[in-house]
């Protein structure tokens, strides 16, 4: 049963009506203490709370109400009713619990979106202990190589949410495979067989946002000699993959928020507005909560596309994937360059596990390509993928430091003796010449660390 909380006999009514039409069971209560009642007497299975009462618009009335549902049963998921002008109130709810919110004047689809999206997540538990086997029987995941826990979470994530519209944001550092997900997320949907269309906002100035992602008219201003059909317009009933996020500039964030509040839209040049039925993916390598602490990403868009989020771990943080990646690399590779002997020695392939590899999955596709092209050997060794590390330019100028705080200096000294070792096979005059240390110097290291190293391998 959904539960309306507003004191407008109108807008219950208008809302009992929409959702009895969808097959929803519904009742209304007008007042705090009749919703408290009702709740009390049967567990709703979502709640539309308007966050003003009694002819006032502060939207107290509302934010207690909320905090009094959360402490009765934080588990019952509350969409919150709010005008446009107090979205930043409508945020803090979410702060507070809240799953979702919607402005006033409402779009039904939005709002029937929303609610069955909200239910649906309620339905779907995570999962503990899913296998591979598991997931890949279930699923579609063809593409996504691995079996560490980590990226075994991510795709019972996917498997949960996929089938539901609910708007995911997926983080990681580039090159750990965003985009993957994404359509992953897609082909596991229902709507699959709707378009899916990718869109880098990075690369999308703000005088430009508008054409792009809504299109426009003849005429519309100076170069639009033919009418132009935007990406959103394009996703229509499929998914649209919002890529590098955290780039966007300002201006741009208002306009992209307009269309994902009420799945509404102007064509530049046109008056008329269009509808769109859409999931929202979004991506970002950056760090979206600092930047809205920094006052460069707003609050409310973030809330509008991180209904639920999907973190993306490093590859240096799963290494027993890497000979499962590069396996993959070199069975597709001996397709398309014609070497059906193509291999990779078992050394090279733990050798490869021990680098910080700070492109990740990126980084080491395009280092094997490379290493196999440059070479015409069936078997590539150790030293054939050293040679190309060396040259590869995420090796040169884009050394990535962990945050301030989360190593210490000795720990960081420790991290990369050990990594000098493995990348030179524990040689120990080249480590120490990697390292810009003398070869006693580094033998004092290993003893004050107690870093275990062959003495005859020098």
């Amino acid at each position: 049963m959904i539960l309306i909380i507003d004191d407008d006999i109108a807008v219950r009514t208008s809302l009992l009506l929409l959702l009895r039409q969808e097959g929803l069971e519904a009742s209304a209560a007008g007042t705090p203490e009749q919703a408290m009642e009702a709740i009390s007497a049967t567990r709703p299975a979502l709640i539309l709370l308007d966050l003003n009462f009694s002819n006032r618009t502060t939207g107290e009335e509302g934010m207690a109400l909320l905090q009094r549902i959360k402490t009765y049963d934080h588990t019952i998921p509350v969409i919150l009713i709010t005008g446009w002008g107090s979205i930043e109130l409508a945020v803090q709810g979410m702060k507070l619990g809240a799953a979702d919110f919607i402005t006033k004047p409402w779009s039904n689809e939005a709002l029937l979106q929303s609610a069955r999206t909200v239910m649906a997540l309620q339905t779907k538990k995570p999962q503990r202990g899913v296998t591979r086997r598991q997931l890949d029987k279930d699923f579609d995941f063809r593409q996504i190589i691995g079996e560490d826990p980590a990226i075994l979470q991510v795709l019972e994530t996917i498997g949960r949410v996929a089938a539901t519209d609910a708007s995911v944001l997926i983080t990681g550092e580039s090159g750990t495979g965003k985009e993957l997900i994404a359509e992953a997320i897609h082909q596991n949907s229902r709507r699959k067989m709707r378009p899916f269309v990718k869109v880098n906002l990075g690369g999308i100035s703000a005088s430009l946002f508008e054409s792009e992602m809504f299109g426009h008219v003849r005429g519309a201003f100076t170069d639009a000699r033919f009418d132009r059909t935007g990406r959103f317009e394009l996703a229509n009933k499929g998914t649209i993959f919002l890529d590098e996020t955290g780039d966007l500039e300002p201006s741009s964030q208002v306009k992209l928020l307009r269309v994902l509040q009420d799945r509404t839209y102007e064509v530049l040049g046109s008056s008329r507005t269009k509808t769109v039925d859409v999931r929202v993916v979004c991506a970002t390598n950056k760090n979206l909560h600092q930047m809205v602490a920094d006052g460069t990403f707003r609050e409310d868009l973030l809330y509008r596309i991180n209904l639920i989020t999907i973190h993306l771990p490093a590859l240096r943080d799963r290494p027993g994937d890497i000979p499962l990646l590069v396996n993959h690399f070199v069975r597709n590779l001996r397709d398309i360059y014609n070497r059906p002997n193509l291999t990779v020695s078992k050394e090279a392939l733990k050798w490869l596990q021990s680098l910080p590899l700070p492109g990740n999955i990126r980084q080491l596709k395009n280092l094997t390509e490379r290493t196999m092209l440059v070479h015409n050997t069936d078997l590539l060794e150790i030293a054939h993928f050293r040679g190309q590390l060396e040259l590869s330019p995420a090796a040169k100028g884009q050394l990535q430091l962990p945050g301030v705080g989360t190593i210490t200096l000795e720990d960081l000294e420790v991290e990369m003796i050990r990594k000098a070792l493995a990348f030179h096979q524990n040689k120990i005059a080249r480590a120490a010449a990697a390292l810009g240390l003398t070869r006693s110097a580094l033998y004092r290291r290993l003893e004050k660390y107690n870093i275990p190293y062959d003495e005859t391998s020098d």
